[in-house]
């Protein structure tokens, strides 16, 4: 059925509304409001957005420590910020502080101890980086009562569990996950205090922060809608728009744009050959034993697609249990989905074997997708629930097939918009603030329906595909927003709930 014979029918229930086309930007077509017949007036897309990315693949891809980018690679980052900031201080000022005190809101501080958190923040104010964290210093800071030392701008402070104060879920800061650093005298008034947000995907930001210093994008789009026009009018392939812009943002050259996404795909595809290895339990208050090894060895005795889909399904485990561990892992676009793009990366290297430059195209539409879906919703779990790590992830992992093997720019669009659209309204409901149950097998799910979209996609024709991305982002932002917030990460719905017995 093509749209001109969909568009006779007025018996179907509605599912989308018409586009109103913002005067610089015409959207793909959408489905007239006047075909659905009986629909409230004002229940309508209002057209894609507009803006500029400024944020880059290197900040979209970040390497930490596990579980979880928003809890362990955000507060590491958000810690050392502060410790910056601190030792910078006049030297008079410092010479009064007696200690450092950090209080935790919304789901940092209700399933922070699950997702580390504490480890964390204690690891970045001793000194660590996401980067190269000591994984051994984060297992050991499991005791909280042990108290260690730091220098920070020639005073020393003492640090342990009581340096954390876990408030409340409920609050009334801007972000879903809010955090309080305060440097403190020794009568326990604030000499210097900083209200950070962690973001999602390991980004953070902090309340009156400065814009960025950096350089401005070569081509400006805030939407895949914009990204289209911008590709239509330059006749420049996505890889090469999106290299332009790092480019040009980061002020560095395509050597070191190639060198980082070298690092992606080599970090991604070690966590797969690692977790692959690997038997046991994971950490955590009850048993969970790895099971990568055994589906991978499962599914090589198998033929045919039941044998792929295990294979590739084990890869995404291998890296979800890795960084369920605390290993290093990369946000892609968050811890929660770190094991989805890797089962993917993970095929086209060793199964399907491609080159490396098409692998780190395919890593440059991944990053566009995931870059568009944090501007325009989020990638968080705390903000829009599970659709937002595994759906976007999915979607990201769907993007990078399809670049990688050489599909136009409308086909990787469809793959991504498939993907996406098919884990929208999913929660974010994890036993007891664990990355566990249910995140480390949605990661293979993501993994599973990303190879899907990517093969209705290519078979597909591009030009009848009724859904775009923009619109699948907007519908996951409208969903994530009618969520009740016990369904965001909190640990208090779904299987947070009836996994647990009274």
């Amino acid at each position: 059925m093509d749209r001109r014979d969909f568009l006779k029918l007025s018996v179907i229930a509605p599912v989308a509304g018409s586009v109103l086309l913002l005067p610089a930007v015409a959207g793909a077509r959408g489905i007239p409001a006047e075909s659905m017949g009986g629909r409230p007036t004002g229940l309508c897309y209002q057209g894609p957005p507009t803006g500029i990315i400024t944020s880059t693949l290197k900040d979209l891809f970040k390497i930490g420590p596990g579980p979880s980018s928003s809890h362990t690679v955000a507060p590491i980052r958000i810690a050392s910020n502060f410790r910056a900031t601190v030792a910078a201080l006049p030297v008079e000022q410092l010479a009064k502080a007696e200690r450092i005190e950090v209080t935790l809101f919304g789901s940092l501080s209700a399933t922070g101890k699950g997702h580390r958190t504490d480890r964390a923040l204690l690891a970045g104010l001793l000194g660590q980086q996401p980067e190269t964290c000591d994984t051994a210093l984060m297992d050991a800071l499991q005791d909280t009562t042990q108290v260690r030392t730091t220098q920070i701008g020639g005073q020393q402070f003492r640090l342990s569990g009581d340096t954390i104060v876990w408030d409340r879920g409920d609050h009334v800061f801007p972000y879903a996950n809010t955090l309080m650093m305060r440097l403190l005298a020794g009568d326990g008034t604030s000499i210097f205090e900083r209200e950070y947000y962690s973001t999602g995907g390991g980004f953070y930001t902090w309340k009156g922060e400065p814009p960025p210093d950096r350089g401005q994008p070569v081509h400006r789009f805030g939407s895949m809608t914009e990204l289209k026009q911008v590709a239509a009018a330059t006749g420049l392939p996505l890889h090469q728009i999106m290299l332009q812009n790092e480019m040009a943002i980061m002020g560095v050259s395509e050597q070191v744009v190639n060198d980082h996404l070298d690092l992606v795909i080599d970090t991604m595809d070690r966590g797969v050959t690692l977790g692959l290895t690997e038997e046991g339990l994971l950490p955590g208050p009850f048993e969970f034993y790895r099971k990568a090894k055994r589906i991978n060895e499962k599914a090589a005795a198998d033929q045919g697609g039941d044998g792929f889909m295990g294979e590739l399904s084990s890869y995404a485990l291998a890296v979800a249990e890795g960084n369920a561990a605390g290993r290093l892992a990369v946000t892609a676009p968050t811890l929660g989905s770190a094991g989805t793009m890797p089962a993917v990366l993970y095929t086209l290297n060793h199964r399907l074997h491609v080159p490396r430059a098409a692998m780190r195209q395919g890593l440059m539409a991944a990053g566009a997708v995931g870059l568009i879906c944090k501007t325009n919703a989020s990638v968080a779990g705390a903000e829009m629930g599970c659709q937002a790590e595994i759906g976007v992830a999915s979607a990201m992992a769907a993007a990078l097939l399809a670049s990688a093997m050489g599909a136009p720019l409308d086909v990787t669009e469809n793959a991504a918009t498939i993907a996406l659209e098919h884990h929208l309204g999913m929660t974010c409901d994890p036993v007891g603030g664990f990355v566990l149950i249910p995140c480390i097998e949605r990661n293979a799910f993501g993994a599973v329906k990303a190879y899907n979209a990517w093969l209705i996609a290519k078979n597909e024709i591009a030009s009848q595909h009724w859904e775009d991305l923009d619109r699948v982002i907007a519908a996951m932002a409208d969903a994530g927003r009618a969520m009740p917030a016990r369904l965001r990460e909190m640990g208090t719905g779904g299987l947070g709930v009836t996994m647990v017995e009274c």
